[in-house]
């Protein structure tokens, strides 16, 4: 993918969580470059003593150059939009970073119609697999790569509490974002008790003790730095009172259960929130899976009760999931609701069960672990 995207552009923005892979697959497109390639880590001292002089140290490359970290110096991008436009190009720039408003804002501003963009995720079922225990693995650990490939449960928690840790007190404050970690902490661990719910900042700030204003900032934040996931209301044109919040979900599986102090299979079936994390797990698979672009992705809800897990969709095409963590899920009249006000072409209940069956006309049961294998990328 990131090697087609530089074949077409001058400049491609790979972006995505801390200790996510970025660098390693960066690394990967390096050795399979054929020619040149300079690699420049922004926050290594002696790469940015080479780049005080941005021009006279970018200008003569050729081939590939990796900018690592690359929101750390958003003066750099009208340089880049100068090289870009030179003849060839004779240099091809590939922009590494984990801050999504520092980073797309100014180089969208600096490099229009010069830049592609890739988000990159934790792992999927397609690197790790998609049987019962790499899935079962991967719920737990979440995608993050040092996480999942740890060599235990007790190993993965260690790191991911290390992780949170260094991402609160370091990471953040060079992502830009100026706010105590202390604060941040007890911020991201309320957030974690509400992971699958909807999202009502003024109320939230009243728990935590500050403004819905501050709240905002705050999520924002963690919005944009790829660890906090807003998935936003589907609104249609009915006599029915539509919820207009967004939903709120950590982004990974593992960090939300480091938040939430579970560390073993054990601890988080028994957690009173394991079905919100079933939940986000199945969503985030679904994305995944389809390919879904942003603007396509939603939920619903009518103050009724009528409710969607997950809407897609994409042109002409709608389809709807619910996330059961049970074994055997049945119609409810929310279900029966959403296909008739949705119109929808397909609902599927995601569940927590080992067989896959028909529950409806256009409704099907489809077990977890067969989820990744019977869905399909959206054309």
């Amino acid at each position: 993918m990131v090697l087609g995207l530089l074949r077409r552009h001058p400049v491609v923005a790979l972006l995505g969580a801390r200790q996510v892979g970025k660098t390693t697959l960066a690394a990967q497109i390096v050795s399979k470059h054929k020619g040149h390639a300079t690699l420049f880590d922004l926050e290594d001292p002696a790469d940015l003593a080479r780049l005080e002089e941005p021009g006279l140290a970018l200008r003569p490359l050729r081939g590939l150059v990796v900018l690592d970290e690359a929101q750390r110096r958003p003066d750099l991008f009208p340089l880049l939009r100068v090289l870009a436009d030179r003849p060839g190009p004779p240099a091809r720039f590939l922009l590494l970073g984990s801050s999504s408003p520092a980073l797309v804002g100014r180089v969208s501003e600096s490099l229009a119609g010069r830049v592609a963009f890739h988000s990159l995720p934790g792992f999927s079922p397609d690197e790790v697999g998609a049987d019962e225990n790499s899935l079962a693995r991967l719920w737990l650990r979440g995608g993050l790569p040092r996480s999942f490939l740890a060599r235990s449960d007790d190993a993965a928690a260690e790191w991911l509490r290390a992780f949170v840790q260094t991402f609160l007190e370091r990471d953040l404050a060079l992502l830009g974002v100026s706010l105590p970690s202390a604060t941040l902490r007890r911020f991201w661990t309320m957030l974690s008790h509400w992971h699958g719910q909807i999202w009502n900042a003024a109320e939230f700030g009243r728990a935590f003790g500050v403004s819905g204003h501050t709240v905002r900032r705050y999520v924002d934040a963690l919005v944009g730095t790829y660890v906090v996931r807003l998935l936003p209301p589907w609104h249609e044109n009915l006599s029915k009172r539509q919820v207009k919040a967004p939903k709120v979900y950590l982004s990974d599986s593992g960090i939300l259960h480091s938040l939430l102090g579970v560390s073993n299979r054990h601890e988080l079936l028994g957690h009173p929130r394991v079905g919100a994390s079933f939940e986000g797990l199945g969503l985030d698979l679904v994305l995944r899976r389809l390919e879904a672009r942003e603007g396509e992705a939603y939920f619903w809800a009518t103050h009724t009760g009528a409710e969607l897990d997950l809407l897609v969709a994409r042109g002409n095409t709608r389809l709807g999931f619910e996330f059961k963590r049970s074994e055997a899920p049945v119609i409810t009249p929310s279900m029966r609701h959403a296909m008739d006000d949705l119109r929808l072409d397909r609902l599927v209940v995601v569940h927590a069960g080992c067989h896959d069956f028909p529950l409806a006309e256009r409704i099907d049961a489809v077990s977890i672990e067969h989820l990744w294998p019977k869905l399909r990328p959206l054309g």
